[in-house]
């Protein structure tokens, strides 16, 4: 019988902290789980990332409520993944928005995704009864869009594909914060299973371009000055290509994938095999960057039976 996938033995609940990054901005962290950030405005509040469940995202609330009682009125989702929009409901934002290809990543493969991540990472979608649905999107963009919550701008902006085709970024000019959503990692690895390895550098740099003093992460703690931005984009960088590097030499020589799964391993586990989700990511990592390597540009979709079936021939 084969072995189940690291995260799905993962049941032990992490400590959240509520970092703030600048004045009226907060990173929601939890040890390595997806992160949410929290924008304060004049009048009203928006949510960066809505997390798994209506569950995970009242504890969110808790902490928005720990320091203001505005009204929740935007819900902003850096892109479609389940683990990041399925608890969308549970704020009551008039505004939800994504990009015009997050959205249409919904309607290819949003239901597949939910039922392979749900199988995936049982600890992360407890409560999961209480999901409506998909989530979907009141206002998309293409390149990029610009809200007002009072005097406060917030730009959000698609810099280009790298975690999945259709991210965007949110940058709040007068504090000069992002919120990178998985583009940027700190401390925990990058789940590039429907990533864009070939893109992901660009968009890195186009992100580095910016000079930020603070960027609230995908995943691990909120980078609070340029230094410790600066690390965290330059070690996402290394763990992208660390990754694709060893499998596009193999899939270039028609190397098997399972070929493959050994050179990352050799390549990756001495620098990254400590960071949180590492085991988990590393199947679907590998067989993206398979896949890219030998020219297969979109990634394919991810399902409950196609999980099984990769890592059935990763174990041999």
């Amino acid at each position: 019988m084969a072995k189940a996938f690291a995260s799905q033995g993962d049941m032990t609940e992490k400590n959240i902290s509520f970092t703030e990054v600048g004045e009226g901005l907060y990173a929601f962290t939890a040890e390595g789980d997806p992160n949410s950030g929290v924008i304060i405005g004049d009048d009203s509040v928006m949510i960066v990332e809505a997390q798994a469940t209506p569950r995970l995202a009242n504890k969110v609330i808790e902490c928005v409520r720990s320091v203001t009682d505005k009204p929740i009125t935007h819900v902003v989702l850096t892109h479609y993944h389940a683990v990041r929009v399925l608890g969308a409901s549970a704020f009551g934002a008039q505004n939800i928005i994504m990009s015009d290809k997050a959205r249409s990543m919904v309607v290819e493969r949003g239901q597949e995704d939910w039922d392979s991540e749900f199988q995936r990472f049982p600890r992360l979608f407890q409560g999961h009864e209480s999901i409506p649905g998909l989530t979907w999107p009141t206002t998309t963009f293409s390149k990029s869009m610009t809200v007002y919550m009072g005097n406060r701008q917030i730009n959000l902006m698609h810099l280009g594909r790298a975690h999945t085709a259709g991210d965007i970024v949110i940058h709040v000019p007068d504090q000069n914060v992002m919120f990178t959503g998985d583009i940027v990692e700190y401390h925990s690895a990058c789940y590039c299973g429907d990533g864009h390895f070939g893109d992901w550098g660009n968009t890195l740099d186009a992100i580095k371009a910016f000079d930020v003093d603070a960027i609230a992460p995908g995943r691990g703690d909120a980078l609070v000055g340029r230094d410790m931005v600066n690390a965290a984009i330059e070690n996402t960088r290394d763990f992208v290509e660390s990754t694709y590097r060893p499998a596009a030499r193999v899939a270039a020589r028609n190397g098997a994938l399972k070929e493959a799964w050994d050179a990352v391993r050799s390549e990756c586990d001495p620098k990254f095999a400590d960071y949180a989700i590492y085991e988990h990511c590393l199947p679907f990592n590998v067989a993206r960057a398979y896949d890219e390597a030998r020219g297969i540009d979109t990634p394919r979709i991810w399902t409950a039976q196609r999980d099984m079936e990769m890592w059935d021939a990763l174990q041999g």
